[in-house]
């Protein structure tokens, strides 16, 4: 007995019009890539204008799911409905403009309508996510001949696509931004879907003006994108930046970050503290150790290293270790900001947090901690036990000083106080009257303010003395003006740390 051939899959294509299996592979694995790709590097675009947040973070993978599972479902519908090859071109072709466009157009928004930012950014991952999903559905429809083999095309299918998804996570995360613009990479990406486009239209004998129209218009964007607002000089693994000259000083440059000015360094005079909060650390450092007496410190957080190259002037002999995590801002530092003239420094491209535990116990004088953005804030920095890290590398007689930066009700700033009087026995606050509790008539308007912990007594009239000398015009609170500011404000630990959720209704992009 024979048995009968299994029945075609009803609506099939003709033998001559189904896709060969490598041409298959291919478009479901890059189409998958491409998803990816677009994901994570879109985290990077909108991370200048809303933070490195897990709310920035859970918006994008929404979006990106809802692309996917949209992409999905309209293309399994139109696969049965339509010839999948005259669909796959375009869905590659109009993903492609959108993707090389992207930078362009999130940036424009950002600058001239930040309101829209959230739609824009919704639109552009949206299009060429549902798009790119899309092209997974169509290609199995085109590789179904009969019933025998659904479960084999369905699952080789969906296993290189998920294949593909991987490699595009890894490949981004690990190579393509750390050697490539944000903007390169999607105007690549865009480029090569383009050329995917025009491909397939070729394969398929129906090649038209479209692919070339949509190459055109990926040209242009990509020139339009080099002049439009919020370009950066060099885009690092974690910050777009920039290195601006001060118009008033020769010798003068600040480090811009995301938008914000992070730093400012004297590359002739690194004595000369621009920034008030900077000012109010030396005060802080200068009052608590003898003058001239050489350190040894800990820097969480490198950025211009202004810090850093004031000990080494004010205190020769001072031995300044940072733990920065972007290495492209310490190329910045070197190639820019002239640190190879700076003695004493030693930087490291690491985490703080596991900079921190590679540290000696008692082998620090001082800590600074100057990690906290005004839209992005590491949380794993400013829970207790990452400070009781801090802790233990202190001496004794150690000193931790923190830049903090928040807005409104100073939910975060607060939490954090109340997370270092856990850990410390003496806690202070630095900074505007009205911020610290010592002008409780007046409206707290935020900005920067220091926290100083240590072991030991803090000497508030000294420090208050150094701060007017400084004309930083700010105060310092201890004891029980510290208890009422903090409040009931929560203890941050690594179990329960919601950073970002403190930060929230009052994000905003802060002139440091």
């Amino acid at each position: 007995m024979t048995t009968p051939p299994s029945p075609p899959v009803a609506d099939s294509p003709p033998r001559d019009q189904v896709l060969g299996p490598r041409a298959a592979a291919v478009l479901v694995f890059g189409s998958s890539a491409a998803v990816l790709v677009v994901e994570i590097v879109a985290l990077r675009l909108l991370a200048p204008y809303l933070g490195l947040t897990l709310e920035t973070s859970t918006m994008v993978i929404g979006i990106a799911l809802t692309a996917i599972a949209l992409g999905s479902w309209l293309g399994g519908r139109a696969a049965d409905q339509v010839d999948p090859h005259r669909l796959i071109g375009p869905a590659l072709g109009v993903s492609g403009v959108v993707v090389a466009l992207t930078p362009l157009l999130l940036r424009t928004t950002a600058e001239w309508a930040a309101p829209l930012l959230l739609l824009v950014a919704a639109g552009t991952l949206l299009v060429p996510g549902a798009l790119l999903s899309a092209v997974t559905p169509l290609v199995t429809k085109l590789r179904l001949t009969t019933l025998a083999e659904t479960g084999t095309v369905v699952g080789r299918l969906s296993g290189v696509g998920t294949f593909g998804a991987i490699v595009g996570t890894v490949l981004t995360g690990f190579v393509l931004i750390s050697r490539l613009p944000v903007s390169s990479i999607l105007i690549g990406l865009g480029t090569l879907l383009v050329l995917g486009s025009a491909l397939v239209g070729w394969q398929a004998r129906r090649l038209r003006r479209a692919p070339a129209v949509a190459l055109a218009t990926v040209v242009a964007g990509s020139l339009a994108t080099a002049f439009a607002p919020g370009g950066c000089d060099a885009e690092t693994r974690y910050h777009c930046a920039q290195v601006v000259a001060d118009p008033d000083r020769a010798t003068g440059r600040t480090l811009v970050l995301d938008g914000l000015r992070h730093s400012y360094v004297d590359v002739g005079d690194p004595a000369h503290l621009k920034f008030a909060y900077v000012r109010a650390i030396a005060s802080v450092v200068d009052t608590a150790f003898p003058a001239g007496e050489p350190l040894a410190a800990h820097h969480i957080g490198g950025g211009g290293l202004t810090f850093p190259r004031y000990l080494a002037t004010a205190r020769p002999g001072t031995r300044s270790l940072v733990s920065e995590i972007d290495g492209g801002v310490v190329r910045i530092d070197r190639e820019q900001l002239g640190l190879g003239a700076s003695a004493g420094i030693d930087v490291r491209v690491e985490d703080a947090r596991l900079g921190l535990k590679r540290l000696d116990t008692d082998s620090r004088d001082l800590v600074v901690g100057d990690a906290f953005g005004g839209v992005s804030v590491p949380w794993h920095l400013t829970t207790s036990e990452a400070l009781s890290e801090v802790r233990r590398v202190l001496k004794d007689d150690g000193l931790y000083v923190a830049n903090l930066i928040d807005h409104g009700e100073l939910a975060f700033a607060r939490a954090e106080a109340a997370t270092l009087t856990r850990v410390f026995a003496h806690v202070a606050l630095i900074g505007a009257p009205a911020d610290i509790g010592l002008d409780p008539a007046a409206t707290p308007v935020g900005g920067n303010l220091l926290v100083v912990a240590s072991g030991r007594p803090v000497d508030a009239p000294a420090i208050q003395k150094a701060l007017d000398a400084r004309e930083t015009g700010w105060r310092i609170a201890t004891g029980d003006t510290v208890t009422a500011w903090t409040g009931d404000a929560p203890v941050l630990t690594d179990d329960h740390a919601p950073v970002d959720q403190l930060l929230q209704p009052h994000r905003t992009r802060t002139v440091r």
